[in-house]
């Protein structure tokens, strides 16, 4: 519990750092992806028994890191586009239904309640965005979130079961999180590198110290650190609790954003929106939603 409590804390202010560091300078939000996976790998590889990790884990971890981390920092970045940084923190909100659903997929079994929580979620995101003349590419923003999340909720899931599936059959021979954690970050270094690269501007690596100094921030500490104090977490806790603290990082990103970024918001908007969400992440933690 106390590893995703540390994470949520940082990651609260990693929100605005992208936005208003790299974003705002036109910085490319594949190459930002790139460059912060490259960092995470760079620092978690040596780590990595390769003797001892078997071919099959080995394949699995880099095809759920090309997930978990390549796909959903891909869309993550992209979204910064569209949306203000406490806008993109807002609409992680939506994290926990997408790791029940998932969870449900993995189990082999639908319970319709869910859909309602999809319907709210979409509603008060709805609220938020509409009413503006870039209403469209806002809704691009959301998407993109949401696509984001996904692909984090199914990293999360999937590691769980991944890795006790695995040391169910190593027994006294297991592997920490420690051991694999540098072939997630490789897996989604490598889904990002070919498209970062094609797209990227070669002005672009002038980088200021300012954009220096935040990469190797958010790379070695919310990306690297905090993902890894994330999943190994994730490894200790229930699926519903794990839904739960998914939403931590909301209202710490939001205030962050706002207070120390100074960035401005409807706050008529964003109340209403924000309570239909929490609505939606409310239903989804009730007894009988929430999964086991």
């Amino acid at each position: 519990m106390l590893n995703l409590i540390a994470a949520s804390i940082i990651w609260a202010f990693s929100f605005g750092l992208i936005k208003h560091k790299l974003a705002v300078v036109g910085m490319d939000p594949l190459f930002i992806a790139f460059a912060r996976l490259a960092l995470s790998a760079l620092a978690f590889l040596p780590f990595v028994p390769f003797a001892r990790i078997p071919r099959r884990l080995l394949h699995q971890c880099l095809l759920l890191g090309a997930i978990q981390y390549g796909m959903m920092y891909a869309a993550y970045q992209f979204s910064f586009q569209f949306l203000a940084a406490h806008e993109v923190a807002l609409f992680t909100i939506s994290t926990p239904v997408f790791v029940a659903l998932i969870d449900d997929v993995f189990c082999r079994r639908f319970r319709p309640r869910f859909l309602l929580t999809a319907v709210l979620a979409v509603c008060g995101a709805g609220v938020v965005v509409t009413g503006h003349a870039d209403t469209a590419a806002r809704l691009t923003g959301v998407l993109l979130v949401q696509v984001a999340n996904a692909c984090f909720a199914f990293g999360q899931v999937a590691y769980r079961r991944i890795m006790a599936e695995e040391n169910a059959r190593a027994g006294a021979t297991s592997l920490t999180d420690l051991d694999v954690f540098g072939l997630l970050f490789l897996g989604g270094m490598l889904f990002a590198e070919a498209p970062a690269l094609l797209r990227v501007d070669p002005e672009m690596l002038l980088l200021g110290p300012a954009q220096i100094w935040t990469l190797l921030y958010l790379g070695l500490v919310p990306a690297g650190v905090c993902f890894f104090l994330w999943n190994a977490g994730a490894r200790r806790t229930n699926t519903g609790m794990l839904a739960v603290m998914n939403n931590a990082k909301v209202p710490l990103g939001i205030l962050a954003s706002i207070l120390c970024f100074g960035e401005s918001a409807n706050l008529t908007r964003l109340s209403i929106g924000a309570a239909i969400l929490v609505v939606a992440v409310l239903l989804n933690r009730s007894p009988a939603a929430t999964p086991g």
